[in-house]
């Protein structure tokens, strides 16, 4: 096993790439959910970016035919997601607005302000579970939690910055402080990434010790950049806009950063089965 630079370890290291049986599962059985729903159409311009900025993570598909297969394969995978919004368009206006030049699927997000494109041949080679893995592990919003899709969304994400609150989701102030939690990525969208870790889920323990933390000490925040590899962390009583926004503005100062360097021995002493 090579050496590799650390901030490939920070997500990656707890999940391989390759989705487990598991989670493929999941994911398929998720169209046997709640009903179908019907794509909105966009049919100029000023109404699709009203539909874009109405939505934290929105899919459209552009077309210019829409007898081909990938329509078909657009409208398959809508009821499986009921926290995104998905529209379509054969405007060659709106195409032209979004740099499309060919029957594309285009996934958008406020969080980091990013365009993800399925061009043709992208599509031609994918089923609607493939596709729902792609909106899936690209599904991330101003607050996304950590799980094995996720996280390679959240790997590849242009912000270098992430922010973990570790709690359980079965707690009481789960919903209060999710909400406080959620308030508080508003005031760092584009800059941090902010990630939901439930401390409830077993495999998350090793997301939990990976910070150098035990349970009773949760909540607790962990901020984290994958450029410098530097992070910290900070136990919490309660969870509040305020402690939340003081942490990570210290963390931008440069305030208490603790600098990590792995050697890959350690890394595989770890995880000895880990592998991409």
């Amino acid at each position: 096993m090579g050496a590799m630079p650390f901030r490939h370890l920070y997500l990656l290291c707890l999940f391989t790439c390759k989705l487990s049986p598991e989670v493929a599962a999941e994911v398929q059985e998720s169209s046997d959910g709640p009903s179908a729903r019907e794509p909105v159409w966009l049919t100029d311009v000023q109404a699709a970016m009203e539909f874009v900025a109405a939505a934290e993570v929105t899919v459209i598909g552009f077309f210019q035919d829409l007898e081909v297969p990938a329509v078909s394969l657009f409208h398959s995978v809508v009821k499986n997601f009921q926290d995104v919004s998905f529209g379509i368009s054969t405007a060659s206006e709106v195409l032209a607005h979004y740099s499309v030049t060919g029957n594309t699927i285009s996934l958008f997000r406020l969080v980091d302000n990013k365009q993800l494109d399925l061009k043709s041949e992208d599509i031609e080679s994918m089923d609607a579970t493939k596709l729902s893995h792609f909106i899936q592990r690209n599904n991330l919003h101003l607050v996304t939690e950590y799980n094995p899709m996720t996280v390679i969304g959240l790997f590849n994400s242009m912000t270098s910055i992430h922010l973990l609150l570790m709690m359980n989701k079965a707690s009481p102030e789960h919903e209060e402080s999710l909400h406080r939690y959620r308030e508080a990525a508003k005031l760092f969208q584009g800059k941090i990434l902010f990630i939901l870790v439930d401390s409830g889920v077993k495999k998350n323990g090793k997301v939990i010790s990976f910070f150098k933390l035990k349970k009773p000490q949760l909540p607790a925040l962990a901020i984290y950049q994958t450029l410098d590899d530097v992070w910290d962390t900070l136990p919490v009583t309660e969870v509040s806009v305020e402690h939340v926004q003081n942490f990570c503005d210290g963390f931008l100062k440069g305030k208490r950063l603790v600098s990590v360097r792995l050697q890959v021995k350690q890394v595989e002493a770890c995880f000895p089965s880990w592998s991409l």
